[in-house]
């Protein structure tokens, strides 16, 4: 296995109405992992402008991007890779979720607005989610495994 680089990706944190918008980067049924719009940079874009354009792929929405509130880092041990998340905080600028959108990519097949207490019933990536989306401030979160 030779060593590569990690990977750097932009995500979205968007409250409404005190609910955080997560989606489901998988095909349908293949998992039930929830996690934050966004995704992989593009080289010669800004961090906000690849945030943008990532999270209206996946959700239909134009976003403002705010300032950054977490660095996560995950890898996955077997294959060496490795994925670092800037977190920003961010709002809704025009749009609404429809369940008729489609992603582009084919990537994204849910997206959804959670409570806080509903957080606790489903399975999302990171663990410290709910923190960064709720509690403020700015959270490092370190290495931590890959999971499906």
């Amino acid at each position: 296995m030779s060593p590569r680089a990690p990977r750097l990706a932009v995500r979205a944190l968007i409250l409404q109405h005190d609910r955080l918008l997560l989606v489901n980067a998988f095909p349908v049924g293949k998992s039930d992992l929830w996690c934050a719009p966004g995704g992989g940079t593009r080289r010669g874009a800004s961090l906000p402008d690849n945030l943008a354009r990532e999270v209206h792929e996946e959700t239909g929405l134009d976003i403002r991007v705010g300032a950054p509130c977490m660095v996560n880092e995950f890898h996955d041990p077997d294959t060496g890779f490795h994925q670092v998340d800037i977190y920003f905080r961010c709002t809704i600028r025009a749009g609404r979720i429809d369940p008729g959108w489609r992603d582009p990519e084919g990537i994204v097949t849910e997206r959804r607005f959670f409570t806080r207490e509903e957080m606790r019933t489903i399975r999302f990536k990171p663990d410290s989610l709910p923190a960064a989306a709720w509690d403020g401030g700015v959270i490092y979160d370190p290495l931590e495994p890959i999971i499906r």
